[in-house]
C-alpha cells in the first residue's frame, strides 16, 4: 500500500487538501517528532504530513529532531517521503520562485544527529549515499512541475549549513566554487536518515533569494524569504498533489 510521507510546511495538512484528516501522536526511541502527524487522503492516496519545524515553526534548524521525524514516519507506514524546503540560490540560472528537484547534497552541518546508529554494538552501519535522492520520485516531481508550467530545474546540489545564521560572503562564494547550486539548513541530515531507514526520499527546493554572493543585491532577510515562499505556497501544494497521484499510478499501473 502506498503511503506518502510529506515533510515541510506549505499547508499540506490543511483539512481542505487532506481528506478524512486525523492527528496521530507518535513517540520514538529518539524522542518526539517535531509535530504530530496529520494522516488522511489526497486523491485517494494515503498521506502522512509532518511539520519539520513544528506547527508553529518553533524549532530552529539545529533543534529539529530529524531522527524522530523519519522514525515516526516509518512507524506510521510511510513508503515514500517528499520534502519541501526554502533555499537560497547560488546559481544565477536559478531565480527567485524557481523550483529545484535536488539530486545531490553537501553536508556542512555541525551539530546534527545524522544516523540512527549511536554505536556499532549491533554491527557496523555505513549507508550508501552516492545518490541520496530517489530517481523515480525526482522524475515524478520534475514532470509534474513542467506539466504545471512551473520554472523547474531537473537537478541541483544543495549545501546544508548549520544555521540559524545566514552565510558570510566568503562562505557563499566558497559554496559556489564547491559546485553547490542552492543553500539551506535542513535537507542533508533528513536525506541521510531517510536513506538509512530505507525509505525513498526526494525534495523540491524553492529559491527565495540569492544568499549573499550576489553583491549587487542587498543581503537577504527572513521576512523576504517568507514573502517569496508565501507567494508560491499554492504552487508547492498543487505540485505535491499532482506528484502524489503520479506516485500511485507508477506503483499501480493500469
Amino acid at each position: 500500500m502506498i503511503r506518502v510521507g510529506i515533510i515541510g510546511g506549505s499547508g499540506l495538512d490543511d483539512p481542505d487538501i487532506i481528506e478524512n484528516c486525523e492527528k496521530i501522536e507518535m513517540d520514538t526511541p529518539y524522542g518526539p517528532p517535531s509535530s504530530d502527524i496529520m494522516a488522511g487522503l489526497i486523491n485517494d492516496t494515503q498521506v502522512l504530513s509532518l511539520a519539520r519545524h513544528g506547527r508553529n515553526h518553533q524549532y530552529s534548524p539545529t533543534q529539529v529532531n530529524n531522527r524522530a521525524n523519519i522514525d515516526a514516519l516509518k512507524q506510521a507506514g510511510a513508503t515514500h517521503i517528499l520534502a519541501t524546503t526554502a533555499c537560497g540560490s547560488l546559481n544565477p540560472e536559478i531565480d527567485r520562485g524557481h523550483f529545484v528537484i535536488l539530486d545531490q547534497f553537501i553536508d556542512f552541518t555541525r551539530f546534527r544527529k545524522n544516523t540512527f546508529a549511536d554505536s556499532f554494538e549491533q554491527g557496523a552501519v555505513h549507508t550508501a549515499m552516492a545518490y541520496p535522492f530517489d530517481e523515480s520520485l525526482r522524475n515524478v516531481l520534475y514532470r509534474s512541475a513542467i506539466d504545471m508550467g512551473l520554472n523547474a530545474h531537473d537537478k541541483g546540489c544543495v549545501v546544508t549549513i548549520e544555521g540559524p545564521r545566514f552565510s558570510t560572503v566568503a562562505e557563499s562564494k566558497m559554496f559556489r566554487v564547491w559546485g553547490a547550486d542552492v543553500i539551506n539548513m535542513s535537507t542533508a541530515p533528513e536525506a541521510m536518515l531517510a536513506n538509512e531507514a530505507g525509505i525513498p526520499y526526494a525534495a523540491v527546493a524553492m529559491a527565495t533569494d540569492y544568499d549573499c554572493w550576489k553583491q549587487d543585491e542587498a543581503p537577504v532577510t527572513w521576512d523576504e524569504i517568507l514573502s517569496v515562499f508565501k507567494k508560491n505556497a499554492d504552487n508547492v501544494k498543487q505540485l505535491f498533489i499532482k506528484a502524489i497521484s503520479q506516485i500511485t499510478a507508477m506503483a499501480d499501473p493500469v
